[in-house]
């Protein structure tokens, strides 16, 4: 599990692709002497497992269906990239609740100066986005950020100047495509209201449990 607060930003040094498997290797100046293999680490908010350590930087498989579902597929050397490594147990919970399972992709359509901040809109064409609420959370790219507002088509954020330092979304110009994550409790409720059978039985125990844990 993970939070969306990012870390560091790394930079792709290779991505090798094989028959049935993909290598990335990223440096980063996270303290890769305290990664273990086998650890997860969120890239562009898509939960890796870490196979290799180096002096400067971690490599890391990539499977053929997070390849199909993310942009890490994408990646060129030099590519800037979003990296957090998994929550400790104990730890501040600072973000929201971020599994790092891409949902889908968006792509930014514009980017327009609002105070302090610039609000970013980003189209989805995906069932996914019947997840994205206004004022709920959403990771673009493993960041967590709160949704300013919801279309039939995407969805808005606005991102203060600390955010856009810190993290790629400096980067961000209208065409790139970023990784979505949609907020893990949301989709839990869903299934649950979306059953056939017993749904009313099942839409009941949804309230119920929405408003005992203070949803309500």
């Amino acid at each position: 599990m993970f939070t969306g607060l990012i870390e560091d930003v790394g930079i792709v040094r290779s991505l090798q692709r094989g028959a049935t498997e993909c290598r990335l290797t990223i440096t980063t100046g996270l303290p890769v002497n305290e990664l273990v293999l086998g650890e997860s680490v969120a890239v562009n908010g898509a939960c890796l497992t870490v196979v290799a350590v180096g002096t400067a930087d971690f490599t890391a498989d990539v499977s053929p269906e997070t390849l199909q579902r993310t942009n890490l597929g994408d990646l060129q050397p030099g590519r800037r990239v979003n990296l957090e490594r998994a929550l400790q147990l104990g730890g501040r919970l600072g973000g929201h609740i971020v599994s790092g399972h891409i949902d889908a992709t968006a792509t930014l359509q514009s980017r327009q100066r609002s105070g302090n901040a610039e609000i970013l809109q980003w189209q989805m064409e995906s069932p996914s986005l019947r997840f994205v609420v206004e004022k709920g959370s959403v990771a673009i790219d493993g960041i967590s950020l709160t949704v300013n507002q919801v279309s039939d088509s995407g969805f808005a954020v606005a991102i203060i100047p600390h955010t856009l330092a810190r993290t790629t979304l400096v980067d961000c110009r209208p065409g790139v495509v970023a990784n979505i994550e949609t907020d893990l409790l949301g989709k839990y409720v869903a299934r649950l209201l979306d059953g056939r059978d017993g749904q009313s039985e099942k839409k009941s125990l949804s309230l119920e449990f929405l408003a005992r844990n203070g949803f309500m």
